[in-house]
């Protein structure tokens, strides 16, 4: 497979993602999918919160591009399935939330605690197995204090695990806090930041625009396949335009 891009890092208000990361808990290397802030608008002004980057497998690509080549990157990022065969894919994910402004465990854990526990009730899939999961979800978090700079992290294994640690600088762990064992939790993480009501609109922008580009070099490729040592074809997306408010 040719191409003159290669995936590249991305920087968001100062923090910078690299191009490839080996996650805590994970023996693969995962490429970097996109990133971008989550933020409000105050009084009319953006004020960001957090900088988020989204990892997957290399085999993501192949897996997503049978059925969204072919797509815009506006396409995939109005898409709400596209964004749920991310979430749902039989790969690995990993997502870095790093501070830009001060977080407590317990104001990040309850959110999302609060958002997961009324979603599943909405659907009719909130069971004993979620409540355990989110009461394991919120313990974790109890008595952590996250400045800026420092980081939360995610690997969401296909097979349903979450793994969470957490980084006080740019380097990441080779440790991890807690494994919580529920499929359902370890997708909602990520579906709370790319899914329908993502708290990330850039970071889901970015990520479409990134895939767009891989999925358009891997139909183009004869073999079908991405080279796990090189995967290519991402254009580096000006995140300070997505910003742009």
């Amino acid at each position: 497979m040719s191409s003159s891009h290669a995936v590249t890092q991305l920087e968001v208000d100062s923090y910078l993602f690299p191009a490839e990361v080996k996650p805590p808990s994970s023996t693969k290397n995962l490429f970097l999918g996109g990133a971008g802030a989550r933020g409000l608008e105050i009084d009319g002004k953006f004020i960001k919160f957090t900088a988020i980057g989204v990892y997957l497998e290399h085999n993501a690509v192949s897996s997503l591009a049978v059925n969204w080549k072919g797509k815009t990157a506006e396409e995939l990022t109005d898409s709400v399935e596209f964004f749920n065969d991310i979430v749902t894919g039989p790969f690995e994910k990993f997502i870095q939330v790093t501070t830009i402004l001060p977080l407590t465990g317990q104001q990040y854990s309850e959110k999302v605690a609060e958002n997961c526990v009324a979603h599943w009730k909405a659907i009719g899939t909130y069971t004993d197995a979620e409540s355990k999961a989110i009461e394991k979800f919120l313990e974790v978090f109890k008595n952590e204090n996250f400045p800026p700079g420092s980081s939360i992290l995610f690997t969401q294994s296909p097979l349903g695990s979450l793994t969470i640690s957490f980084s006080k600088g740019d380097s990441l762990p080779e440790s991890w806090n807690a494994v919580i064992e529920n499929k359902q939790l370890s997708e909602a993480v990520l579906q709370s930041i790319i899914g329908k009501h993502g708290v990330s609109p850039e970071a889901k922008q970015n990520l479409a625009a990134r895939l767009s580009e891989l999925f358009e070099q891997w139909e183009s490729s004869s073999t079908r396949e991405l080279d796990p040592e090189k995967v290519e074809g991402a254009a580096n997306c000006d995140l300070k335009m997505l910003a742009a408010k």
